[in-house]
């Protein structure tokens, strides 16, 4: 599923776990984490400069094709923290010696190694320091030590694969995306990957043998013809998590989302809500809180939602399947009784 998508945003990680289990029959959280820990699924930061998780097969030849660009972008902030090469030299020399071996660190394990090396993590230096390693492919996320994240070195973790020329990756990125996410248009593309418009474009004349298009009001949407063609959509209720791929694979989201609650969705920050999705369109958001041995999903709709309520309660009962808890759907907002889902 995740090569598929390409990439799953992942800074949120309970709900990246969610949005991946979600589009899986009767997948739980557990069997997610077991596929982190089996290596089949690599958390890092790819694209965007935020987390992802990307198939093990691809995170190289994604790294190599968009992780240059985060790079560049970074180069400000970098100088106002007095992070420089020789600091990132160093500092992979320190992780790269205390992670041999197949060890894995956790992130305060990984910032005392550093500070015992003379380099400092405070405001915010530990973390630009640990994405940049990531993002050159010396470091990845490995698998949770309890609830805390670990680190570990790539070419440990991950076996070598072939280098990919930049035209065969940017064919192959653009594939992947309109495969998955299309009908798409170039500046949706570019936004989710974090190319360049002009990057972009040439990703989808490489492989433009393999899309169909249309041009819908003067907008030209490009999908994946062996994917679609034929194939009707079954519209259902879902409860997606905090930057959904449904949501934020898409610079332009007037097509699922009523523009007058767009700051239901996303109130700025770069922070999406979890919403809840009918008849393929944004009609609210949802939280989730735990309460004793039980998960309480409580839905805020916009307006009256449109779809029946037992839908929203299958929703919710697959959520509380996922996480192999009793889930409580709470309709305080619209003065119900909470239902049992």
């Amino acid at each position: 599923m995740v090569h598929w998508l390409g990439a799953v945003q992942a800074q949120d990680y309970a709900g990246a776990l969610w949005a991946i289990g979600l589009r899986l029959p009767d997948a739980t959280e557990t069997d997610i984490e077991l596929a982190i820990a089996a290596k089949a699924i690599v958390r890092t930061w790819p694209m965007r400069g935020t987390l992802h998780f990307v198939a093990a097969q691809d995170v190289r030849w994604i790294l190599s094709l968009l992780a240059p660009k985060m790079i560049a972008r970074s180069n400000s902030r970098h100088r106002q923290l007095e992070l420089g090469e020789a600091v990132f030299s160093r500092g992979r020399e320190l992780a790269a010696r205390a992670l041999q071996g197949g060890k894995q660190l956790t992130r305060t394990e990984m910032y005392e190694v550093l500070q015992r090396g003379r380099i400092a993590t405070t405001g915010q230096r530990g973390i630009h320091i640990l994405g940049h390693l990531a993002q050159t492919g010396l470091i990845c996320f490995g698998p949770r030590r309890g609830k805390q994240h670990t680190f570990t070195l790539l070419d440990e973790w991950v076996p070598a694969a072939r280098p990919m020329l930049r035209d065969e990756a940017l064919a192959r990125l653009a594939r992947r995306y309109f495969t998955s996410h299309g009908p798409a248009t170039l500046h949706d593309f570019a936004w989710w990957s974090g190319l360049t418009v002009r990057d972009a474009k040439a990703g989808i004349d490489l492989a433009a043998s393999q899309l169909i298009h249309d041009v819908v009001d003067g907008t030209t949407y490009w999908l994946s013809g062996a994917t679609h063609a034929g194939k009707k959509t079954r519209l259902v209720t879902q409860l997606l998590p905090a930057f959904d791929e449904y949501t934020v694979g898409y610079k332009d989201r007037s097509a699922i989302l009523n523009p007058k609650y767009v700051k239901r969705l996303n109130a700025g920050g770069g922070m999406l809500s979890p919403v809840i999705v009918a008849h393929a369109e944004v009609v609210g958001t949802w939280k989730r809180s735990f309460r004793s041995n039980s998960v309480v999903v409580t839905p805020d709709p916009f307006g009256t939602p449109p779809e029946a309520w037992s839908r929203l309660s299958a929703a919710a009962k697959r959520y509380g399947k996922f996480l192999r808890m009793p889930v409580v759907l709470d309709d305080s907002k619209r003065g119900g009784t909470p239902p049992q889902a």
